[in-house]
């Protein structure tokens, strides 16, 4: 194997390595535990080296914020292989709001404004896109046209963040805030859909 691309591999693996640790630490100890010099004793690197793949603890955040939309689109995605319409955007309310519950650091992580405004906008385009294509194919089937696909975007995913904030509520709990997603969703679209031109 040649040098250039043995040296490669094992910088693509440190940086794995670093990501992996980042993430450990954060979920288990939340965002405070997060520090440079703490990762790299934990994989026993010096804080040089951990420095060489991520310039400050903001860029190694924002990575984290980045695996975490990952890891949210890739389970949304399961849920929009359900082929009803209706049924594939309860299960999406209620995806959202289980990833919310399981990933409690991440998902702060994720909608934290300590991270840039544009760059977390940046990285949740995915599932935004995801959204929007559930929302397109919803409205298309039910004839209802959406004023402003960005505007209905942002109340559906306003609504589900609020939600999955009350779930971290002992008073309220994960399961019972999915229960509450979907039956806010279920409200949102019932509404859309009586207030189309033809019933006013």
């Amino acid at each position: 194997m040649p040098t250039g691309t043995r040296r490669a591999r094992e910088r693509a693996s440190t940086r794995e390595r670093i990501i992996e640790t980042a993430l450990h630490v954060l979920e288990t100890e939340g965002a405070p535990a997060l520090t440079i010099r703490r990762i790299a004793t934990d994989v026993e690197y010096t804080a040089p080296v951990v420095y060489q793949h991520f310039a400050n603890k903001d860029a190694l955040v924002l990575e984290l914020v980045a695996h975490g939309h990952r890891l949210m689109m890739a389970e949304l995605e399961q849920a929009a292989r359900e082929p009803d319409i209706d049924r594939r955007m309860m299960q999406l309310a209620s995806e959202y709001v289980r990833f919310a519950g399981e990933h409690p650091h991440l998902y702060q992580a994720m909608n934290d404004d300590a991270v840039d405004a544009e760059e977390r906008r940046r990285a949740a385009a995915p599932a935004i896109g995801v959204l929007k294509e559930l929302l397109t194919t919803w409205s298309d089937t039910h004839g209802v046209v959406l004023a402003d696909l960005d505007d209905a975007c942002d109340i559906v995913w306003g609504t589900l963040y609020g939600i999955a904030s009350l779930g971290r509520l002992s008073t309220v709990g994960h399961e019972r805030a999915r229960r509450l997603a979907q039956q806010a969703l279920s409200t949102l679209l019932r509404g859309w859909r009586t207030d189309r031109p033809e019933n006013g």
